[in-house]
């Protein structure tokens, strides 16, 4: 899409959104009048809304600031290829609301207004909203979607094990994993000490068995745990309430599993039709969870950044300095889309142990002083770097290529683990 000039715009808005309706500020191209008015939040309306527009302004461009890059009401105007939209951050608007009132005072019809005048004023510090594809914008959503569900099973996960701890310890030290279909299975099935310790070994056999549990030795291990057991209580005040809850947390993590199951299933098979999908399936560490997550960071648009450090600050991984007189200071990135920070965290910590160059850098840093937070984005801050320029260039990585290219340049890394293994 090419940069629109204000002249070719035809007009406009501002909108202040909201559940049930949005309040909307017009403002025709080369005029001071402004128009208020308000929309109910229905698809009949915003289409008759938006087909008057389309009328009133001949299908000429139409700019649109709103608070949001997705949602309902975003969803529903782009469907209108005249209508230009400008996301801008609730927080610049919140900002510029107290620049005018400093009394905090705040009306969704002013709000609407305030849009449309850093739309017309500033519209060269704002971007318009490009969508990528279908299939990137369904694998976007797919594995944010993953991730909340991998939250919930960890949120209801704890919860099992605090309830377990009440009356029946033992099933949380049997068990190393709990997110699994076997646990699930095993507490309902044995949702008591006393059921478990009725049940013969054979029976119990069959159970791990049956769950492909093929480690022999970790079958009689817990064979044995089971039969050495104890009991902490047997206090049905205790047993009985503490059970239905465990059963009931059990029946919403073994939902939450299986729906876990059926969004990695969409996604592998969305993830294989993107073309750059090559680029991020093989790096170290990355695995069917983070290369599609990967994949939809950075997704098909190159021209989305300059270079790799508009992608470090996009996502959050680059710090913030400040200085005021002769201070100076640095912190994290406090505003940043948080899933894609997360992204990039998570994916460099899995390269520790499975890159030598990001291994040793993550070593470096802890030497330095840095906690393993601080020194796993530094990782992937250096990370980034190399995954944009494979991007860029559509190039696979390769680690020895990459090692060969610091040794080229004398990289002081390279240096720092060779005299780290000279001296040890």
């Amino acid at each position: 899409m090419k940069s629109l000039t204000d002249g070719e715009f035809a007009a406009f808005i501002g909108i202040d959104w909201a559940d049930s309706k949005h309040d909307i500020c017009l403002q025709v191209a080369n005029t001071e009048k402004r128009e208020f008015a308000v929309l109910p939040h229905r698809p009949d309306a915003i289409d008759q809304w938006a087909c008057s527009l389309r009328q009133r302004f001949q299908s000429r461009p139409v700019a649109v600031c709103l608070e949001l890059r997705k949602g309902p009401i975003v969803y529903a105007l782009q469907k209108y290829e005249f209508l230009i939209l400008f996301p801008v951050n609730p927080i610049t608007l919140a900002k510029y609301r107290e620049a005018f009132t400093p009394s905090h005072a705040k009306d969704d019809p002013t709000d609407a207004e305030y849009q449309l005048e850093l739309l017309v004023q500033h519209r060269d510090k704002l971007k318009a909203l490009r969508p990528q594809s279908a299939p990137m914008r369904t694998l976007e959503s797919l594995v944010e979607q993953r991730r909340r569900l991998v939250d919930d099973s960890k949120r209801i996960t704890n919860r099992l094990t605090s309830a377990l701890k009440q009356y029946y310890p033992q099933a949380v030290q049997w068990f190393e994993e709990k997110d699994t279909a076997l646990f699930c299975d095993f507490l309902s099935r044995w949702p008591t000490f006393k059921q478990v310790k009725q049940a013969r070994r054979a029976t119990l056999e069959g159970f791990f068995w049956g769950h492909h549990v093929r480690s022999a030795k970790l079958v009689e291990e817990r064979l044995a745990a089971i039969k050495s057991a104890t009991s902490l209580t047997e206090d049905i005040a205790v047993i009985t309430p503490h059970r239905l809850l465990a059963q009931a947390l059990v029946d919403q993590l073994r939902v939450t599993l299986q729906a876990i199951e059926r969004f990695e299933v969409e996604i592998s098979a969305i993830s294989q039709t993107l073309p750059d999908y090559p680029l991020f399936r093989d790096l170290p560490g990355a695995g069917v969870a983070l290369a599609p997550r990967l994949l939809s960071a950075f997704g098909e648009q190159r021209e989305r950044y300059e270079n790799a450090a508009g992608v470090q600050k996009y996502t959050g991984i680059a710090p913030v300095t400040e200085r005021s007189g002769k201070q100076r200071w640095v912190h994290w990135r406090l505003q940043c889309p948080t899933f894609l920070r997360q992204t990039f965290v998570e994916w460099a910590a899995e390269t520790i142990t499975r890159s030598f160059w990001a291994g040793a850098y993550y070593r470096q840093q802890r030497a330095k002083g840095c906690s393993h937070p601080a020194a796993v984005r530094a990782l992937a801050f250096k990370w980034i770097r190399i995954l944009y320029r494979c991007w860029q260039t559509r190039t696979p990585y390769d680690e020895s290529k990459y090692l060969n290219a610091l040794r080229r340049r004398g990289s002081p890394l390279l240096n720092s683990i060779a005299e780290a293994t000279k001296n040890a």
